[in-house]
Order: structure tokens, then C-alpha cells, then sequence
């Protein structure tokens, strides 16, 4: 029984940062029933049992473009306790599925909108990626060396990290307001928005000069040589992250050397760099992880997928699982009480939909009429 058993979710089905708040929920126990619609085009190579996003879920092939699929939608609602979308601001009032139906037919309604740029804005109706949210969120700017463009950190910050975690914590956050006040609300999660929250350290070294707005020179972007990633000797890399000075002691008793430049003095900080470079060159990632993994010095190997499921670590930890042959990332937070699980694989198109309807209050005859008249597929 997880934390959110009991919760029943409704998601419009879309990708990146919808997917991963329902994957979340649905880790934690809720019912969540993925709406698919029947003109929708697969926007992920290959089987979509194998999208791990999508684990947990039942779908329903719903024809929102007639009127009974939109009825058979506006049922739902009426039973659910959370709606989530991530359409362009506009696209669900359209088709009349938005939050002011929505709340008029269930006031107990949480429901939950994810989009790069937001409900309003100049740019609020502009296409846009992760890459572009980033941008404009003044993160992007930030990955990267000095003296090179910046790096895109593939879309961990923006879909899901700005978006998707973001619109779990605000659905979540409105459930438990909603036991006290009995009413639900409108969530707008914003990626530019979170990716914003993201950087709130940042602002906060700023203002303290500590940091600049000049890429890599920094402390926590490849400007400090104790704070970088290293090539070994057989191609692999390592990661250092000795900041405070204890961890730093410790590395270079770890390393067993006595005149590397002053770490205290930025203009040591090139010199540094290749001492340290070269030093690391000298053994293979293994053999550093032999000396280094599991003390104070702040390392670790940077690993692949494969590795990273292998390591001790997360072996004992069960960091990842594997269901029906799929390697994927186990249910995360952790609870005492009510530990998440995974329910189900991920749902083709239309798996589960008629159980699922029936669990939802729809009669074995209306689902077979609908059917038959093609409302669901």
C-alpha cells in the first residue's frame, strides 16, 4: 500500500515531464489511468511496453474529438481526484476538458498543468524543448568550460527536474491542502519556472560573489580542479568533488602526494588542474576506485547505465530493478511505512482500458456500446 493508495489520477497522455509526474505517482500507490487519444502518433521508438515512464498506469484509447469521448472524459472526472496535462495553455478549454469544466464538474479537483513556459506570458503559445526552457531560465549558460558554448545536460533540468518532479511536489502539495479546505485547485508547473527554483543556490552564491556569470570558472562548474571529472589511464573517467578542505586533505593523502600547487589561490588553480590530470592518467579507473571509493576524498567513477545498475552500491540498495527483462530505476523516495512499488509494465495503447473504466464506474454494457461505436479503441 503506498503513500498514495487510494488516489485516483487522470492523465492526458503526452511526453517528457506529464510521464514522469504520473510514473511518480503511480510508484507511490495511486490509480493512475492514462487517457491516450485515438489520433495520436507514437512519439517514442519502438514497443511502448518497453517506455519506463509510462510503468504503472492503465490506458484507455479515448476520441476526444467527439462529444461522447468527451462525456466519457467528464465522467471520469467526476470520480478522480487528480487530472494532469501538459498541452500547450489552450488546447484542453478547447476541446472542453479544461480546469473550469473540470472544477464545475468536481470542485474536489486537483489538476495539474505542465508546460515549458506557463499559462500566460508573451511566449506561453511558442513551441519549445528543454534546451530552450534552460536557456531562457539562465541555467544553461552554466554547464559547460570556460571558454567553450555551453552544454546542453541532455534534459534532466528542464523536463524533469524543472517540470515533471515539479508538478508531482505542487499535485501532492494541493492534495494535502485539500484535506483541510476540501477544494481542489489549478497547479501551473512551469519548467522555466522550476528550472528557475533549480538555480536558487546559485542566485544565492552570486549575490555573495561567489559565483560569476563567467562559464567553468567557478567552484561547481569545472572552474575548481577538486571539483572536475578525470580520464584514466584506460579511457574511463573519475569524478572529485573535495570542496571543503578536510575532503581535499584527505585526497591528497589518498593520492600520496605532497606538492601539488596551493588549492587557495585561483591563479594555482591551471597548474593544479594538470598536475592532477596527469596524475590521474596514470591508473586505470579501477585502481583509482580501489584507493579512492568509500573514503572522505569525495570520489567517484562515472559510469554507464550497466555499470551503475552493477555497482555494490546500488546493488544493495536495489537502485535499479528489472522488470519482465527491462532495466529501469527503482521507485524513489523511500518509505517507513508505505513503500512505493512498481504495479504494473508499461500499457500499449488501450491495455487495462476496460477493467479500468469498470474500476471507475462504467458498466460492462456502456463500455461494449462505446465500443462499438468506436468512442474507445
Amino acid at each position: 500500500m503506498g503513500a498514495l493508495d487510494g488516489v485516483k489520477v487522470i492523465e492526458l497522455a503526452g511526453i517528457g515531464p506529464g510521464p514522469l509526474a504520473g510514473m511518480i505517482l503511480a510508484d507511490m500507490g495511486a490509480d493512475v489511468l492514462r487517457i491516450d487519444r485515438a489520433d495520436a502518433q507514437p512519439v517514442t521508438p519502438g514497443d511502448p511496453a518497453l517506455d519506463v515512464l509510462s510503468r504503472g498506469r492503465r490506458s484507455v484509447v479515448l476520441d476526444l474529438k467527439r462529444p461522447e469521448g468527451i462525456e466519457v472524459l467528464l465522467r471520469l472526472v467526476d470520480r478522480a481526484d487528480v487530472l494532469i496535462e501538459g498541452f500547450r495553455p489552450g488546447v484542453v478549454e478547447r476541446l472542453g476538458i479544461g480546469p473550469e469544466a473540470c472544477l464545475a464538474r468536481n470542485e474536489k479537483l486537483v489538476f495539474g498543468r505542465v508546460t515549458g513556459w506557463g499559462q500566460d506570458g508573451p511566449l506561453a503559445q511558442a513551441a519549445g524543448h528543454d534546451i530552450n526552457y534552460i536557456a531562457l531560465a539562465g541555467a544553461l549558460h552554466h554547464f559547460g568550460r570556460a571558454g567553450e558554448a555551453p552544454v546542453p545536460p541532455m534534459n534532466l533540468v528542464g523536463d524533469f527536474g524543472g517540470g515533471g518532479m515539479l508538478l508531482a511536489l505542487g499535485v501532492v502539495a494541493a492534495l494535502f491542502e485539500r484535506s483541510r479546505s476540501g477544494k481542489g485547485q489549478v497547479v501551473d508547473a512551469a519548467m522555466v519556472d522550476g528550472v528557475a527554483i533549480l538555480m536558487a543556490m546559485h542566485f544565492a552564491l552570486r549575490a555573495m560573489g561567489v559565483a560569476t556569470d563567467r562559464r567553468g570558472e567557478g567552484l561547481l562548474d569545472t572552474g575548481a580542479p577538486f571539483y572536475d571529472v578525470y580520464e584514466t589511464a584506460d579511457g574511463g573517467h573519475v569524478s572529485i568533488g573535495a570542496i571543503e578542505p578536510k575532503f581535499y586533505d584527505e585526497l591528497v593523502k589518498r593520492l600520496e602526494v605532497d606538492d601539488l600547487p596551493d588549492r587557495n589561490n585561483p591563479a594555482k588553480w591551471p597548474a593544479l588542474r594538470e598536475r592532477l590530470r596527469a596524475l590521474f592518467l596514470t591508473k586505470i579507473r579501477d585502481e583509482w576506485s580501489a584507493i579512492l571509493e568509500g573514503t572522505d576524498a569525495c570520489f567517484a567513477p562515472v559510469l554507464t547505465i550497466p555499470e551503475a545498475r552493477n555497482h555494490p552500491h546500488n546493488t544493495e540498495r536495489k537502485t535499479f530493478v528489472e522488470v519482465e527483462g527491462v532495466l529501469q530505476p527503482a521507485p524513489a523516495p523511500r518509505f517507513s511505512r508505505t513503500p512505493s512499488g512498481i504495479s504494473r509494465r508499461p500499457p500499449r495503447p488501450g491495455d487495462g482500458g476496460d477493467e479500468a473504466l469498470r474500476d471507475w464506474g462504467c458498466s460492462s454494457d456502456e463500455i461494449a456500446s462505446l465500443r462499438r461505436d468506436g468512442v474507445i479503441r
